[in-house]
C-alpha cells in the first residue's frame, strides 16, 4: 500500500494538492461508473417484443429478427434471411441523454413510406433507404434510423415501425407491386401538363418537352476548393408529367443533414412516397444528403406539396416577375 506524505520527497507534493488529485481521480471513477452503468436491457425486451443480446466490450445491446414472412429471391436463388435479411436496432448508452438507437430496417415496397412516417412521428431520424440486392424478387430495401432520448422513448419509436410493417403484411403476405390505388385512373400515353401554373407556385419558369415540365433549383457547395451547384448536380428538381387533373411528379431533393428530417416530413405529409436517400457525392462541404420521390395526383396539388419541402428547407425563395 502506498503512503502519501505531506512532502513526498519523490515529487515534492503538498497535501492540498494531494488531496486535489485524489477528488479528481475519484470524480473520473465516479464518470466512468456512470458511462458504463448498464442499460436497462429487460425494458428493451419488454417495449420492442424481442429478446436482444448484450456486447459487454462495446456496451451495446442489440435486438432483431428475421424478414421471414416473404419468400424473397435474389438472382434465382431463394435467400435465407441470415444471408442479409435481419432487420436489427442496436441501443448504447449516448453522450447527453440516457441512450442511443441506430438500426437498419428491411423493407418491402409498399412498407417503406409507412415505417418512415411511423420513425419520424415517434422521434426517430431516417437517415439512408436504399437496396442491398440486383435481380431480387420481390424488391427489398433498406432504411436506417437513429435516435437519441430515454430507453422507453427509443425502444417505442422502434416498436412502432416494426408495428407498422407487420400491419402491412397482416392484410397482404404479398407486397404489392404498384403506388396506384384501387380505381385509380392509368396515365395517359399522352402528356399535356399545363406549365404556366406551375411556374406561379415554383416562381421560376420551367423546361418544357412534349408536354412535361420539368423544374430544377440548384444551391451552392464546394468540393475539392471548386465552387460547384445547379449544373454540377447540386440541385433540387421535380418533373411533372400525365395531365393537369392526373399527374405524376417525380424528382430529387438536395438537402444538409439538418434539413433532412423536416423536408422528409413536409413531403410524407402530403402523401408524396420517398424512394431513396443517400448521397451523391464525398469531400463536399456542406455535406449534401439527396433523396428521391414520387407522387400521383393533380399537378398543381403535386407542385404544391414539393414547394412545402423547398419552404421547409429554405431551398427556395419566390419572387416576381418569374425567374429564369
Amino acid at each position: 500500500m502506498l503512503r502519501f506524505c505531506p512532502d513526498d520527497v519523490r515529487g515534492g507534493t503538498s497535501n492540498a494538492k494531494m488531496r486535489t488529485l485524489l477528488f479528481g481521480l475519484a470524480l473520473c471513477c465516479a464518470n466512468i461508473d456512470i458511462a458504463s452503468a448498464a442499460l436497462d436491457t429487460a425494458k428493451i425486451d419488454e417495449l420492442t417484443g424481442l429478446k436482444g443480446k448484450l456486447n459487454d466490450k462495446e456496451g451495446v445491446y442489440k435486438v432483431t429478427f428475421p424478414r421471414d414472412d416473404v419468400k424473397v429471391v435474389v438472382d434465382g436463388w431463394t435467400m435465407p434471411p441470415f444471408m442479409g435479411l435481419g432487420t436489427w436496432a442496436a441501443f448504447t448508452k449516448a453522450a447527453h441523454t440516457e441512450a442511443m438507437v441506430m438500426g437498419d430496417t428491411v423493407l418491402f415496397e409498399d412498407e417503406v413510406n409507412s415505417a418512415m412516417s411511423a420513425a419520424l412521428d415517434n422521434g426517430l431520424s431516417v437517415t439512408a433507404l436504399h437496396n442491398h440486392f440486383f435481380f431480387d424478387q420481390p424488391k427489398v430495401y433498406f432504411m436506417h434510423i437513429e435516435g437519441e432520448g430515454t430507453v422507453e422513448k427509443l425502444a417505442s419509436a422502434v416498436k412502432k415501425v416494426y408495428d407498422t410493417t407487420k400491419a402491412i403484411r397482416g392484410k397482404d403476405a404479398k407486397p404489392a407491386e404498384s403506388f396506384s390505388a384501387v380505381g385509380q385512373p392509368s396515365l395517359p400515353e399522352k402528356n399535356s401538363i399545363t406549365a404556366a401554373p406551375l411556374n406561379e407556385i415554383f416562381g421560376v419558369r420551367g423546361e418544357s418537352k412534349d408536354g412535361m415540365v420539368k423544374f430544377t433549383i440548384g444551391r451552392p457547395a464546394k468540393m475539392h476548393g471548386v465552387n460547384i451547384d445547379k449544373e454540377m448536380g447540386v440541385n433540387t428538381w421535380a418533373a411533372f408529367a400525365g395531365t393537369d387533373a392526373n399527374a405524376i411528379v417525380d424528382g430529387d431533393f438536395a438537402v444538409t443533414e439538418d434539413e433532412l428530417q423536416p423536408v422528409l416530413r413536409s413531403l410524407l405529409t402530403e402523401k408524396i412516397n420517398i424512394v431513396a436517400i443517400h448521397q451523391h457525392m464525398t469531400q463536399e462541404e456542406p455535406r449534401i444528403m439527396f433523396f428521391h420521390y414520387w407522387g400521383r395526383g393533380p399537378a398543381k396539388d403535386l407542385a404544391q406539396a414539393v414547394k412545402g419541402g423547398l419552404l421547409v428547407g429554405g431551398l427556395l425563395k419566390v419572387s416576381s416577375p418569374l425567374q429564369n
